[in-house]
This record gives C-alpha cells, sequence and structure tokens, in this order.
C-alpha cells in the first residue's frame, strides 16, 4: 500500500511538472521571475522520473511526506504561473507588491519542501542530485531578494487614473502603456477584459474599488487603441470607417471614429456588440464572448455575478436594431449577422415519442381535411412556442413548406394558426433562411393584406424576426411587404402598430427598401403618430423619422410635412433617445435648406438644443453642436449681408452737378 501511495505521489509530481513546463506567456510585469522559477521547477523533471523507474520502489514515509509537502508547493507555484500567464496585465502592475509577496510566499515553499527531502535516501544518480541540489541553491539566493520594478510604468497608470490636463501628455502615456502591456490589438484588449472580470468573479461579486479603478483604466488604453489603429486587429465590421464624405471629416481632413456608446459594448469584450444576446438575469452580451464565458465552466453572470438559471441565449433584436441605426447614422456599415455554420447547427434532443407526435401532425397537416389542417396547425403552433427543442424538431421533420402552404387558405383560423406557428419557428436562428427559402414571404404578404387583425399582425412579427438576417430584408422588400406594413401601422390595433413599426424599421435600415417606404406613405403616417395624444408610438415613429431623413425622397417628404414644429417639441420635452432622434432628423432637414433653420429658430429650438448638447446622449450631443454652429454660421451670416446692405444705403451719394445752360 505504502508503494502504491508512494507511485501515485509522484506520477502526480511528474504530471503537475509538465502542465507548469506547458505555461508560457508571462505577463511583463512578473517576466522575468515567473521565467525563472517555472525554469528552476521543469529541472526537477529528471529527479521526479528516476524515483518513478527507480528498482527500489518503497520510498521512505519521511520522505514521502517531504514529497507531499512538494506537491502542495507545486501546486501553489502552478496556480501562480497560470494566473502570470492568463491574469490581468493592469492588476499585475498596479498590484505588484502583493504579486511579488506571494511569489517569495511559494519560493519559500518550495525551497523547505525541497530541504525536507532525503536525497540519499533515493535511488536517483548522482547528477540528478547535484541538478536539484543546484535548484535548491538558487531558491535560496532568490528568497527575499528585491527585484527592480518598472516605476515608469506604475506612475503612468496612476496619472492615467488620476487624470492630467494635458492631453498631449495623455497620449504619449497611452502610447507608453499600449505598447509596454502589449495592449496592441483586439484580442489583447479582450484577453484583458476577460481577465479583469474573472478577478471579479473570484471577489464573490463584489468587484471592489481597485477592480473597478482597473476597469476604468482598460476602457481608457482600448479607445486610444481603437482611434489610433481603427483597422488593426478590428473585426470586418470595424474597418469601415466612415467614407471621406461622411460628415466625420474635421477642418484638418483627418477622421475621427466616433466612440461607441456604453450600451451597444459588449460588458465582457468591450467591442461593439455585432450578436448580442440577452442570459437569464436579463443582461446583453456578444454571443461569442458569453459562450467563452460559459464553456470554461461559469455558471454565473460575468456583470451582476447572479447564478444563471439556464444557459439559453436569446437573441436581442431590438439592441441589434438600434446598433445597426448607430452604425449607419455615423457613416459605419451595419455589423452583419454569423451565418449559421454546419458546425453550430442547433439539434433536436426531442424523444422518439415527441418526434413521432410531430409526425402525425406533420401527416394531418398534407391531408386534404380542413379540420385535419386547423387542428394540427394550432397544436404546432403551441408546440413551437414552448421550446427551442420542439422549434428545431418541427423544422426537421419537414413542417415549414407544409405550413407556407396554409398561408393562402380561405380559413381565416387556420390561416392564423400557420402564420403564428411561423412566427414562432422563426425565433430559431436556423429555421430563419428555411422559411425564406420555402417561399413563405409571399404567402406572409398576402396575410398581411387580407387576413384577420390577429393573421397580420402576427404576419408583421414574422417579417421583423426574418428580417434580422440582412439579406432577407432585401428580398422581403423586393416582394411588396412594406406598402401592406404601412396600412398596419396606420390602422391597427396598438399591437398590431407596434409589430408593424419594429418591422419596417428593421427593414429600413437597408437604403434600398427607405424610398419605399416613402413611396407607400409612411411619413404621414409617422407624423400623425408623433402628434397623437397618448398614441404611445413615438418611440417606435421618431426612430423610422431619424432613418428616412438620411434618404433624399425621405428628407424631402419630412420637410413638407411641416416637421419641424414637432421635432422641435420633441427636442424640448421627449425622452432621451427620442430627443435625440429629433435633432438627428433636424440636423438631415436643415442641410442645405435654411428656411429650415429659421423655422427652427422660430419655434425656440435654441434652448432645447443647448440643454441637449449639455445634458442629452453622446449622439444627442453631436447632433445639437451641429445645428447649434449652423444656426450660428447662418445668422452671422444675415448679419454680415444685411450690414453690408445698410452700409450701401448710408453711403453718401455725389452731389447733383446744376446744369450751367440754366439761368
Amino acid at each position: 500500500m505504502e508503494e502504491e501511495n508512494g507511485g501515485l505521489v509522484v506520477q502526480s509530481l511528474i504530471e503537475t511538472v509538465n502542465e507548469i513546463a506547458s505555461i508560457s506567456d508571462y505577463r511583463c510585469a512578473v517576466k522575468k521571475q515567473y521565467c525563472n522559477l517555472a525554469r528552476r521547477l521543469k529541472l526537477l523533471t529528471p529527479m521526479l522520473e528516476e524515483i518513478r523507474d527507480s528498482k527500489d520502489s518503497i520510498i521512505p514515509q519521511q520522505t514521502l511526506k517531504a514529497l507531499v509537502s512538494l506537491k502542495q508547493a507545486l501546486d501553489s507555484a502552478k496556480d501562480l504561473l497560470k494566473f502570470g500567464s492568463e491574469g490581468s496585465k493592469i492588476y499585475m502592475v498596479l498590484e505588484r507588491e502583493q504579486i511579488m509577496n506571494k511569489y517569495h510566499e511559494v519560493t519559500a515553499k518550495l525551497e523547505q519542501a525541497l530541504s525536507g527531502i532525503s536525497y540519499e535516501s533515493l535511488d536517483i544518480s548522482d547528477e540528478v542530485k547535484e541538478q536539484v541540489e543546484l535548484v535548491l541553491s538558487q531558491f535560496r539566493r532568490a528568497k527575499g531578494r528585491a527585484d527592480d520594478t518598472d516605476v515608469e510604468l506604475y506612475e503612468d497608470l496612476l496619472s492615467l487614473y488620476n487624470k492630467t490636463d494635458d492631453s498631449a501628455k495623455d497620449l504619449a502615456v497611452l502610447r507608453r502603456l499600449s505598447e509596454k502591456l502589449q495592449l496592441l490589438g483586439i484580442a489583447d484588449l479582450t484577453q484583458e477584459s476577460l481577465a479583469l472580470h474573472e478577478m471579479v468573479a473570484a471577489t464573490g461579486g463584489d468587484p471592489g474599488e481597485n477592480i473597478e479603478k482597473m476597469s476604468m483604466l482598460l476602457k481608457k488604453i482600448k479607445d486610444f487603441v481603437q482611434t489610433e489603429n481603427p483597422n488593426l486587429d478590428a473585426p470586418a465590421r470595424e474597418k469601415n470607417l466612415p467614407p471621406s464624405g461622411s460628415g466625420q471629416a474635421f477642418a484638418d481632413g483627418s477622421h475621427k471614429t466616433p466612440v461607441i456608446p456604453d450600451d451597444f459594448r459588449c460588458p465582457i469584450s468591450l467591442e461593439l456588440m455585432n450578436d448580442p444576446v440577452i442570459v437569464s438575469t436579463g443582461q446583453t452580451y456578444e454571443r461569442s464572448c458569453i459562450e467563452k464565458w460559459l464553456e470554461v465552466g461559469h455558471d454565473t453572470c460575468p456583470k451582476t455575478l447572479q447564478k444563471l438559471t439556464s444557459a439559453a441565449l436569446t437573441p436581442n433584436y431590438v439592441l441589434r436594431s438600434l446598433i445597426a441605426q448607430w452604425c449607419e447614422a455615423n457613416g459605419i456599415e451595419p455589423p452583419k449577422r454569423p451565418s449559421s455554420s454546419g458546425s453550430n447547427k442547433t439539434v433536436s434532443t426531442c424523444s422518439p415519442a415527441e418526434r413521432a407526435k410531430t409526425e402525425i401532425l406533420l401527416h394531418k397537416l398534407a391531408s386534404g381535411s380542413l379540420e385535419d389542417q386547423r387542428s394540427a396547425a394550432g397544436e404546432i403552433r403551441l408546440l413551437a412556442k414552448r421550446n427551442a427543442d420542439n422549434r428545431v424538431a418541427i423544422a426537421e421533420a419537414g413542417a415549414i413548406p407544409l405550413l407556407v402552404g396554409l398561408l393562402s387558405t380561405p380559413d381565416s383560423r387556420t390561416q392564423e394558426h400557420a402564420i403564428t406557428a411561423l412566427l414562432n419557428l422563426s425565433i430559431c436562428e436556423e429555421n430563419k433562411g428555411s422559411i425564406v427559402s420555402a417561399g413563405a414571404v409571399p404567402g406572409i404578404v398576402h396575410v398581411l393584406k387580407k387576413g384577420s387583425m390577429e393573421a397580420r399582425e402576427n404576419a408583421a412579427a414574422t417579417l421583423f424576426s426574418l428580417s434580422v438576417v440582412d439579406e432577407n430584408k432585401v428580398t422581403i422588400g423586393s416582394l411588396g411587404a412594406i406598402p401592406p406594413l404601412v396600412t398596419l401601422l396606420s390602422e391597427g390595433t396598438q399591437r398590431g402598430k407596434k409589430d408593424a413599426a419594429t418591422a419596417l424599421f428593421n427593414l429600413c435600415i437597408y437604403q434600398g427598401n427607405k424610398g419605399k417606404a416613402v413611396r407607400a406613405g409612411v411619413v404621414p403616417t409617422l407624423m400623425r403618430l408623433l402628434t397623437e395624444t397618448g398614441g404611445g408610438m413615438v418611440d417606435e415613429a421618431m426612430a423610422i423619422l431619424a432613418i428616412l431623413a438620411s434618404h433624399s425622397e425621405g428628407k424631402a417628404i419630412i420637410g413638407a410635412a411641416e416637421a419641424v414644429p414637432v421635432l422641435v417639441e420633441v427636442i424640448r420635452n421627449g425622452s432621451p433617445r427620442n430627443r435625440e432622434n429629433a435633432a438627428a432628423v433636424l440636423v438631415h432637414l436643415c442641410s442645405g435648406d435654411q428656411k429650415h433653420l429659421v423655422e427652427a429658430q422660430e419655434h425656440g429650438v435654441m434652448g432645447p438644443l443647448v440643454d441637449l448638447a449639455q445634458n442629452g446622449t453622446d449622439r444627442g450631443k453631436r447632433k445639437a453642436q451641429q445645428l447649434l454652429e449652423r444656426i450660428s454660421r447662418f445668422f452671422e451670416q444675415q448679419k454680415h449681408t444685411q450690414a453690408q446692405i445698410e452700409a450701401h444705403i448710408q453711403q453718401p451719394q455725389p452731389p447733383t452737378v446744376a446744369n450751367s445752360g440754366d439761368s
């Protein structure tokens, strides 16, 4: 038994040293010390292998205890080195004293454990004994040794946190920090952000002042890196910088990358979100980042540290649309949703009995019996609403083409069931493409025009769900969906108006659909919704107007609809997002058309604009500032022109010369 225990201890020691040998890329603040520590520990491998392979396999009890102590010390060293490779770079600079205290504590444990081994009692070669003695002497010399620290790096981080009024100095500090900390690309910055989140998780949810300080420093460095190198390591969506005519140019001809609103950044990576998803706590993250977080074994929400009740990720379509709108407003190509690859395809985990039930329902759908079709469509509608597994299984069984065929049925109840079943199935990402490929859009448009109010509402909601995929926006717009959506926006129930508005908003992100919406008469409808008392559609109407105002036809129709007084009122009394959108619309209207500037000024826009420039959202502040500058320039020109006219009038005229022939 003792022999067996000794063999297990030695084997576990070898495995731990091998794990240590596999750790690399230590952070700059601890690189020298940690590389030395790892190198020394790797030198123990020959000794451990000789003990394992020794003919005298019984290890003395005292030596076995020392080897157990060595195992504990090696485990501590492995944790220390792993943190030195994967931990926060910023933390290791700011808390270097604490880190080095831990390092010396670990080296002391290792030195004590190695000193306790009786090498004479072990069957190992003289060369290996000499090598271990060398390692032991190195640990003794390293004990308590004070190493030089990078004082400049530490002071740079402190000065950045405490801020300075010298922006040029701050830029120099940021440049040094990004280079010394090797935070030079998106991958580096994302890894640092993940490391900080790991530390928050380790605190049990209370990040503490230091971690909050580090998060702030990381955000400053990240903003600097992205401004200096907008294309470096950036995903494709971030390389679409504003073109030269996008309005982002400055007087010196340079271009400034717009600051991403915090709500649009993933809390983990601090990146603009491309595929935002909601976790069970209600927080939103970039899909790839939260998936990595979950894959490594975490079961908590990174931001709130609450325990996740499930690992389900729900697409945040509304936020994705808002991000797309912001991108367009800032001259950046909206982020494209990643296409579903075969390797990521969702597979149903339904039982054989559940699959058999689905097959029976499909046989009913395909039958010529109206009663069977109605009842089967109703059951599929409920099953598809219940959970993701059902949605996958129903689609896999081939239900989508059969449901599409029922969209044109004259039976209104069957039609309602069919369109609602397709709506529920479309929640699954993989099913969106299958529904469009099955030729569903003309049938959905038919329901939108001719169906009951419930069916029309669900048809609009289905179009919104499908239009999340960029290529579907083109298909849906080209197949005549926009005019009936505008009609539903005008005459539907409150829910119908909301469904139509969200679908129109998403479709109009695609430039080619804007003209279609304007020609379908959406602008007068939106203006009416803005002025309805208690209508509850101001948010949606304002968001759609902000998109349409960037289109030449949209701008002309909005200007002709006497929109300026309404926009001024929204800037004065609206919600932060609506004030921002109203200012954005007014910027477009006043571009090249001075009569709208005059009208806005006459309706008292100056005060609300000043307030928006000081207290609005980031985009709202920029739009308000643009308008204030345009109004100021316009009235300066007016004053200058008026002064020239008055000067000309007051200029003395030459005296009239009398006719010399008069007497």
